[in-house]
């Protein structure tokens, strides 16, 4: 049996290469390469308000001045030169050339409107330095200036810069093609159909495929297959041939007589890294190259050691292929004293909450038995204890990991 640190190192040396590709930029997409500006944000010298545009010069303009009204701007005018006098003008509109400050519209007194209503003469209630309120070509962002580095991941706010800048494409690490496969004769997939004897849903099936989206991955296929080796190899072909790099299986990967799945992998040419590992749940855990190349999970049956196979094992392969950094748990005090009885690696269903005082701390959920789904539903997280923990007391510092890699953490407040 292999301990999780040797094991983490193993799957990651053997972690398919990262693919690239040029895309339309999209939310979730990690860059494989920088992006530089082509262009000015602002692209020009553009109005902070709605008011009236100057020429006030290095000195500015003294409170009471008064001025004629020239013309107007809105937003989306082109281009003017300013002659004398003031312009009415929109925030977001372009300045006029040769004017230099804005003074809201809410500090002038309008002296006279022609017959439409619109200012003809206007009196300054406050002085107005030079430059106000003029939002600067290039001032947010300066042409060949680098806007987002290798490695970062596209979310809502990058994406509005990439829209304000005109990118229309960038280089993206392609998402890993992943194929799920569930095993066991006694899975039910379809909802509606009343269960027969012996026979349970297939929870796994969901969950999983759900997971392996959030944290990045393309599923290229997804099966169930009754404890049948043959049926199981067909349906690894068929992951493989719709271009699977990464392929995970639940189920039948434990010492019983119907767990197949060890003897159809050599059979394949598989090489077999390891099967078993010391931590709990999940210890039957199996993970081998096929001939290929492609990495695969043996993930045991109940759900509990799924999601922690996932979580724990699958998901740090996919975060290396989609080239981020090594993830990091937060370290949060204990809301209870837990006593660790076996030298085995933990994750504990777990919820990050405040006290009453504000302060972080970590929940150990009741429920931990690896068939239990419920309290999974009810956490936020895992709590990791490794195997040389034993009794902890209320305020020992644990490791918290988010639910996925890529899934930030929500909170629940004292009492929830």
């Amino acid at each position: 049996m292999i301990g999780y640190q040797d094991a983490l190192a193993w799957i990651l040396r053997e972690a398919p290469a990262a693919q690239m590709q040029r895309v339309p930029p999209a939310f979730g997409q990690v860059l494989a390469a920088a992006v530089f500006s082509d262009e000015f944000l602002p692209p020009f010298d553009n109005s902070a308000m709605d008011g009236f545009a100057l020429r006030v010069g290095a000195g500015g303009a003294a409170a009471g001045s008064t001025f004629d009204v020239a013309g107007a701007q809105a937003a989306g005018d082109a281009a003017v030169l300013a002659g004398a006098g003031a312009w009415e003008i929109m925030t977001g509109a372009r300045v006029p050339d040769g004017l230099d400050a804005v003074i809201p519209v809410e500090q002038v007194e309008v002296l006279a409107r022609d017959g439409d209503g619109r200012p003809q003469r206007i009196r300054l209630a406050a002085a107005v330095p030079p430059g106000q309120h003029i939002r600067r070509r290039g001032e947010d962002v300066r042409q060949g200036a680098m806007v987002l580095a290798a490695g970062s991941r596209i979310e809502a706010a990058p994406l509005m810069l990439l829209a304000a800048l005109g990118v229309d494409e960038v280089v993206a690490v392609a998402p890993p093609k992943v194929a799920l496969i569930n095993t066991g004769r006694e899975l039910v997939d379809d909802p509606r159909l009343p269960l027969a004897s012996g026979q349970i849903r297939n929870s796994n099936g969901p969950y999983l495929a759900q997971r392996l989206v959030e944290a990045g991955a393309e599923l290229v296929l997804r099966q169930s297959v009754s404890d049948d080796p043959a049926a199981f190899t067909a349906a690894l072909h068929q992951a493989l041939a719709a271009g699977a790099q990464v392929l995970v299986s639940t189920g039948a990967v434990s010492m019983g007589r119907h767990d197949f799945i060890p003897d159809a992998l050599r059979a394949l040419g598989a090489h077999i890294h390891f099967h078993k590992v010391n931590i709990r749940p999940g210890k039957p855990l199996l993970f081998a190259t096929l001939p290929g190349g492609q990495a695969f999970f043996g993930l045991p049956g109940n759900p509990a050691s799924s999601a922690v196979g996932l979580r724990f094992f699958v998901e740090p392969l996919l975060r290396q292929m989609l080239g981020l950094p090594v993830e990091k748990p937060l370290r949060v005090p204990l809301a209870h004293a837990y006593n660790k009885r076996h030298p085995l690696r933990f994750h504990l269903k777990g919820r990050l909450a405040m006290d009453a005082a504000g302060q972080l701390q970590a929940q150990v959920l009741p429920g931990q038995e690896s068939f239990r789904i419920a309290p999974l539903a009810c956490s936020n997280g895992w709590i990791v204890l490794d195997e040389a923990a034993r009794e902890l007391p209320a305020g020992a510092p644990v490791a918290f990991w988010g639910p996925g890699h890529l899934a930030g953490l929500q909170l629940t407040g004292p009492g929830t």
